[in-house]
């Protein structure tokens, strides 16, 4: 890698955004590291080519999007459904936490497509033009998967429908 301490820089200045980012894909800590980490690499072992791209932010987010789906697809035949949920947690919990509780439970049960779709277009704000060039994918796509993870997470969590009107409105 040619320019080591511009990379360390970029991903000091941007680190909490990818891990947020990564967090909301695969919804844990540890699943969330070991997807940024791999997004990391496979940026820094092409580090001149991405910073030279111009937006090196968006090339990684494309890597972490990428990497996520390519994981799920090796991991798909070790997991199965089950038809009793887990118990919810209990204690004094504020509405916020008991939301962002439901919020990543319904995000674990969307398929990768979708999920990836809700995390770019509600938690980063991206238009549907650019999500469907981050996933690869047509305008067209990225509107069905919307559509059709917002119908979803009305199903698993009607208790997020207040939040899920309140941004197809915006």
């Amino acid at each position: 890698m040619v320019d080591e301490e511009g990379f360390r820089e970029f991903v000091q200045a941007r680190l909490p955004r990818l891990s947020r980012a990564a967090y909301l894909l695969a919804g844990g800590h540890a699943q969330a590291e070991d997807l940024l980490q791999a997004a990391l690499i496979k940026a820094a072992l092409h580090w001149p080519k991405v910073s030279a791209a111009g937006d090196p932010e968006a090339y990684i987010r494309k890597i972490l999007y990428h990497e996520h789906v390519r994981t799920w697809r090796r991991r798909r035949h070790l997991e199965h459904t089950t038809d009793v949920l887990p118990e919810k947690a209990s204690g004094d919990e504020t509405d916020r936490a008991v939301l962002r509780l439901v919020l990543e439970q319904a995000l674990a049960k969307l398929t990768p497509k979708q999920r990836a779709v809700v995390v770019l277009r509600y938690f980063e704000d991206l238009s549907e033009a650019v999500t469907a060039q981050v996933m690869g994918t047509s305008v067209g796509t990225v509107k069905s998967q919307t559509n059709h993870a917002l119908s979803r997470l009305r199903t698993l969590a009607p208790e997020l429908a207040e939040l899920v009107e309140m941004e197809v409105r915006s």
